[in-house]
């Protein structure tokens, strides 16, 4: 039987893109549902996974998108339930702010274009990142930061920059605040969308060529990573051991 992943979907120009692949070639059958437009479930019962995406607003902006909060009482349910939970930017501060974390605007500014993470000593026996290289490529592409992690959360990757840039909170929820799904389209519309954003990179960071290069770097390394995580949902994985107790509802 497939692998039932709901997949949150919080802005129309954040797609799933190579990531739903790769969730897909490992046998995931994804339900995409677009945030302001589908219902969104506040629990995952009947998937065994959930994935939430990237997007433009603040994890906060319930004033403007009041189905943020349905978003974060899911991803907390989710993370409490024990259901294999992926944040990534935008979903990984969501799935910070509905565990305890604090999320804000960055204090450094926004941080744009293809960048190496650090993994933390933590990772190297977690059970979807040990397996990652030291330096992981990504893609950082946001303004606002995780400022503090939830409290009894695992971090696993840094930057000097922004520190908190991926995290496990429970056993099998992982935030991430860069990208790794992005297609070339993808990060065109992005660059043309958020021009305050794309600036701060270094200059020729968008050249198709480096953006193609970027791509091939993630894939080397996150394809294998989105199969892991088919497999956690899945539960041919074995999970990370739960340092918490009593996750917060958002």
């Amino acid at each position: 039987m497939s692998t039932r992943i709901l997949v949150v979907q919080p802005d129309d120009a954040v797609p799933a893109g190579t990531l739903g692949e790769w969730l897909q070639e490992a046998g995931a059958e994804l339900d995409t549902r677009l945030g302001g437009t589908d219902d969104v479930p506040v629990t995952a019962d009947g998937y065994d996974g959930v994935v939430c995406l990237g997007g433009g607003m603040n994890a906060l902006a319930d004033d403007t998108y009041p189905w943020l909060a349905d978003v974060r009482r899911l991803l907390s349910t989710s993370v409490g339930n024990g259901v294999a939970t992926l944040g990534v930017c935008l979903g990984g501060q969501l799935l910070a702010a509905a565990t305890g974390g604090v999320v804000n605007p960055g204090p450094q500014g926004p941080e744009a274009g293809p960048k190496l993470v650090s993994k933390k000593d933590a990772a190297w026996t977690d059970p979807l990142f040990a397996e990652l290289p030291l330096m992981p490529d990504v893609l950082e592409f946001h303004r606002d930061s995780i400022e503090m992690l939830p409290g009894g959360a695992t971090l696993l990757a840094s930057t000097p920059l922004y520190p908190h840039q991926a995290f496990r909170v429970g056993k099998r929820g992982y935030g991430l605040q860069f990208h790794i799904e992005t297609t070339r389209d993808i990060v065109d519309t992005w660059v043309a969308r958020s021009p305050d954003v794309a600036g701060v990179a270094k200059p020729g960071a968008f050249d198709v060529d480096t953006v193609d290069r970027m791509h091939a770097d993630i894939a080397e390394t996150w394809r294998p990573f989105a199969h892991r995580f088919v497999d956690l949902a899945a539960g041919t994985l074995r999970p990370a051991d739960d340092p918490r107790r009593g996750l917060p509802l958002a």
